[in-house]
């Protein structure tokens, strides 16, 4: 193991991997660097399980990206879609194959990370972090990282991944940027047998009021998630819109067992993925698709892939290397989630301008609702789509041009570290 024979160690514990967050984005990171044979620690503020606003949907990539022998704890599975516009010209559709699963983010979570501790990670529950530390007198040498828990306490790490959501301390020390601020808001709300049985393998996603906007009903046997997002700075705005989108249903005289708020933030283009070695993934990154915010298969994607690279970065044995292998890994986010979250933030800015045209196009033309079928179940990206399909392209393409931008001329064009 790195790091056993030097003096730090000796001194203190000195781990090879130090995760900060238990989420999906965490333990991906976590389960990818115990798997490699590696001294990890997972740090987690909450006790878990613990509840997370979020739909719960579980698309192809996730369910791709999950460690070996993971059963998805699945309240339904999904095989029809009921698309509406503002309430309005409602149409489903459906598939003999499931779309995508759902299911309740406390049960998944706890399960991921149990599936790290059966790699080897060590779990600590209950632990704010305040900051990390790569220079001073609480860091032994250049290869090392002092994690400062709240209370005094140090960690130290050969290197760290932050994985500690939206409002990442690990993310302000990295120096990550926004571009996209969205405010989503949910309610889990009991109902009778009777109702839940009417929503059975059936979702309900809204093209909303607000540019942008959408909200969804998410079945889970007795309870339904319903919610509804759209960009920050319309607080009062969106929350109208899930009291109309609930009374709507027929869904008011329902008390919702929980409601809740939560901000998702999209990473700038040339925000950072890394700054000596402390990587950041997930929401910590900012890396969600732009369009549905879609975060889940993004953090399982992000996670693996740091806590890959946070065991190269364990074992660089100066700053040259370090660099190398943080660039590596900011090259395989962006050739992968970058060029999907790039085709988003396009597809975003076409839909705040026409979603009247995606609702009739994605429940009118059969191609699209193919192309719906097939990035759900995982046997494309919106990337991908994009690239394969020139009449994708070419819509696309007349959209931008529309408002006045300029579309990468390729993917590749995307794709700098």
């Amino acid at each position: 193991m790195s790091g056993e024979n030097s003096s730090a160690d000796d001194v203190q514990r000195v781990w090879d991997v130090v995760v900060v967050g238990a989420g999906p984005a965490g333990a991906s990171a976590a389960y990818a660097a115990a798997v490699a044979g590696r001294r990890v620690l997972l740090l987690e503020k909450a006790e878990l399980p613990r509840y997370k606003t979020c739909g719960g949907g579980i698309i192809g990539p996730s369910r791709d990206s999950l460690p070996p022998g993971f059963e998805l704890p699945f309240r339904d599975r999904v095989h029809a879609v009921t698309f509406s516009h503002n309430g309005r010209f409602a149409r489903t559709r459906r598939s003999r194959q499931m779309l995508f699963g759902l299911i309740n983010r406390p049960e998944f979570d706890a399960q991921l990370v149990e599936h790290a501790q059966k790699a080897g990670a060590e779990l600590r529950t209950g632990v704010a972090v305040q900051r990390v530390e790569q220079h001073g007198s609480t860091v032994p040498d250049r290869r090392t990282v002092a994690v400062v828990l709240q209370g005094g306490e140090t960690v130290l790490a050969r290197a760290v991944v932050g994985a500690d959501g939206s409002a990442s301390r690990i993310g302000a020390h990295v120096g990550v940027k926004l571009d996209q601020v969205d405010l989503g808001l949910e309610a889990e709300i009991p109902v009778p047998e009777t109702v839940a049985e009417d929503w059975k393998g059936r979702v309900l996603i809204d093209w909303g009021p607000l540019p942008g906007s959408y909200g969804w009903v998410f079945p889970k046997g007795d309870t339904l998630t319903v919610g509804v997002i759209s960009a920050r700075g319309e607080g009062a705005a969106t929350k109208r819109y899930l009291e109309d989108f609930i009374a709507r249903l027929g869904l008011a005289g329902f008390e919702p067992s929980i409601s809740s708020g939560h901000l998702t933030r999209c990473r700038a283009d040339d925000s950072p993925l890394s700054r000596g070695r402390v990587l950041v993934c997930g929401d910590a990154a900012g890396l969600l698709e732009p369009w549905t915010r879609e975060g889940i298969s993004f953090a399982l994607r992000s996670g693996r892939l740091a806590g890959e690279w946070a065991v190269r970065i364990a074992e660089a044995h100066d700053a040259v290397d370090t660099r190398r292998q943080a660039l590596n890994y900011a090259f395989a986010i962006k050739a992968g989630l970058g060029v999907e979250m790039s085709v988003g933030k396009r597809m975003l800015a076409a839909f705040e301008r026409r979603p009247g045209v995606f609702h009739a196009v994605l429940t009118g033309f059969r191609p699209a609702w193919k192309a719906f079928k097939e990035i759900t179940q995982g046997s494309t990206s919106l990337g991908e789509l994009v690239r394969s399909h020139p009449l994708a392209q070419r819509a696309l393409t007349a959209f931008d041009r529309s408002r006045g931008t300029d579309a990468p001329a390729a993917a590749e064009d995307t794709v700098t570290p």
